[in-house]
């Protein structure tokens, strides 16, 4: 018989400590959990022996690799897969997170799940130790961690928080890969413009000024831009610089935020598009918290705070107030005029067979694919526009440069 000390929960949720003999450890566990006991940690006296000696807790292992120091959306989606994946497969929580701190690519997220391990041992639950680094789990993973321990479905829970994650971050990448190859080919083309304007069109003006002849139209615009940028390249870029720095801190603020996102939806052709992302955030998180039993008055207040829109998340504001009030959520959310019908309708079919989460999940789905396939029309008509507007620029610089050449041909001619 081995002696294990443990850490668990009793019913209503206040810390158990001792110290256990067993034949191992899931016999303990069973032993510990018939008498209504939530397991939290387990440990041999020869593995905790074994720990002070290697100075386990002092820092973190030799051989882990850490290659970055920020947490990124790719970090967060895999330490939620390993986690659920752990607790589902009955290691309790402190071992998987000891677990996962070896295998972390990042140094931030290495010392927050440290940080995690040292505050449930001190007696905090789960949720409670998320709650302490907000600026790394959002509301979302917060809510939803408190549902799972409430009802005693962590894994099940975490296990959807992760698939909503590699979702999101399927998706992203999927958006992001469309608009890898259009930023490049902009990029390129304004490269090219400006190096034919600093570098070329003064080439073409030296040589002109030498004949000492009269210059089209075309080209002294043509020399005059040239010269103008050629001289205040620098007063440009700095003020290109302020100017993005000053619209981003504007739009940061609530009112700037709003008025960005009113001129987004107002915007011909795109207002929907940028509709739709807002929509598919929306039904994203609804199905997520939903299915993870979070209720529905709860859920609305969740997605209101993370939903990523300042407009949207006023709407939300007013259908959770309606709901509570005592309207089917369809209702207000017909009324505030922001939801296409098909999505109200949707919503309206899942309230009346009680599925909601199952609607929310087909809205999702329905918009990703919108998205995609908006994206794809846009970007195949975006190269021939992009070549033609070249070819214009580059073809208005030519004759600008050329048609001096042409006007002396034809006086030395005659």
């Amino acid at each position: 018989m081995a002696k294990f000390m443990y850490i668990a929960r009793d019913s209503e949720g206040k810390k158990v400590t001792g110290v256990e003999e067993g034949t191992n450890e899931e016999e303990l566990i069973g032993r510990l959990q018939n008498m209504n006991l939530t397991v939290v940690s387990i440990m041999s006296a020869g593995r905790i022996e074994l720990n002070k000696a290697m100075g386990e807790s002092s820092g973190r292992p030799a051989f882990a690799l850490k290659r970055h120091f920020g947490v990124n959306s790719s970090d967060l989606s895999l330490f939620c897969r390993q986690l659920a994946t752990l607790l589902g497969s009955g290691v309790t929580i402190l071992a998987s997170l000891e677990t996962i701190s070896k295998q972390v690519t990042s140094s931030r997220l290495y010392s927050v799940i440290k940080d995690l391990q040292r505050e449930m041992e001190q007696g905090l639950s789960f949720h409670e130790t998320l709650e302490k680094h907000k600026d790394i789990f959002s509301e979302l993973w917060i809510n939803l961690v408190e549902s799972g321990e409430a009802s005693g479905n962590l894994a099940v829970v975490l296990d959807r928080l992760a698939m909503y994650l590699e979702r999101n971050a399927e998706f992203r990448r999927k958006l992001i890969s469309a608009l890898i190859y259009p930023a490049i080919l902009l990029a390129g083309s304004l490269g090219a413009l400006l190096f034919l304007t600093i570098k070329i069109v003064p080439t073409f003006a030296e040589v002109f000024r030498g004949f000492n002849v009269d210059l089209p139209v075309p080209t002294q615009i043509l020399m005059s831009v040239s010269d103008f940028i050629r001289r205040f390249i620098l007063l440009i870029f700095a003020c290109l610089v302020v100017s993005i720095f000053l619209f981003k801190k504007y739009i940061a603020t609530q009112e700037g935020r709003r008025q960005w996102e009113h001129f987004l939806f107002r915007l011909p052709v795109f207002g929907d598009f940028f509709r739709a992302l807002c929509v598919e955030r929306f039904s994203s998180e609804m199905s997520t918290l939903v299915e993870s039993g979070v209720p529905i008055l709860y859920s609305l207040e969740i997605t209101e705070k993370s939903v990523g829109s300042v407009i949207l998340g006023e709407i939300v504001h007013r259908v959770k107030e309606d709901v509570r009030s005592g309207k089917p959520l369809s209702v207000p959310m017909e009324q505030s005029g922001f939801f296409e019908p098909m999505v109200v309708q949707m919503v309206t079919i899942g309230e009346e067979i009680g599925e909601l989460s199952q609607m929310f999940k087909r809205i999702n789905a329905f918009y990703q694919e919108y998205v995609s396939t908006f994206l794809t029309r846009i970007l195949t008509l975006f190269e021939p526009i992009m070549l033609i507007f070249m070819g214009l620029v580059v073809g208005l610089m030519v004759v600008g440069m050329f048609l001096p050449i042409f006007q002396m041909t034809k006086i030395g001619g005659s």
